[in-house]
């Protein structure tokens, strides 16, 4: 089996953020956390995921600050798992991923929509623009070098950035 390859340490945050949760039991783990799953049984049960899987799985979420374990009954030793700050970060990706699945990947019928809480309404989620607060589509968007860019990721989006 070939060994995966450590990505926390890359200087692009896309890479960083794949070596915590590129892996897809992972995140289908966090989609069913923001549907208010914490339990192993609960995940395991709605996931059909193998109990080995899913033990390894959680605690690479836990380890990486996505999840939080807790203990929930005393005998026998019971834990929950709750996502952290970090972890409810993770929503948007979800979001858009369930939107490319929608348009790319679809099923016969929408099986999901993205809703608000209170009202029930469905919603759509979007890019704007910072300043003037109008929507952006994926044309009217890019990637860039930060201000800690090293010279490799500057030269990297100068060639990019070139047509």
């Amino acid at each position: 089996m070939a060994s995966r390859t450590d990505l926390g340490g890359a200087e692009c945050p896309i890479a960083r953020s794949l070596d915590d949760v590129g892996e897809w039991w992972s995140m289908l783990i966090l989609r069913d956390a923001f549907d208010g799953y914490t339990r192993f049984d609960e995940f395991q049960r709605n996931l059909g995921i193998a109990p080995n899987m899913l033990t390894r799985r959680l605690r690479k979420l836990v380890d990486g600050g996505l999840l939080e374990r807790r203990r929930y009954q005393a005998r026998p030793p019971r834990h929950e798992y709750v996502l952290t700050t970090r972890g409810r970060e993770f929503l948007p990706v979800l979001i858009t991923l369930a939107g490319f699945g929608d348009r790319h990947v679809p099923a016969d019928s929408r099986s999901i929509q993205l809703i608000n809480r209170t009202s029930g309404e469905p919603v759509d989620a979007v890019l704007v623009d910072r300043r003037t607060g109008l929507p952006l589509d994926e044309l009217d968007v890019g990637f860039a070098a930060g201000p800690g860019a090293s010279a490799g990721m500057r030269e990297h989006y100068a060639l990019s950035s070139k047509d």
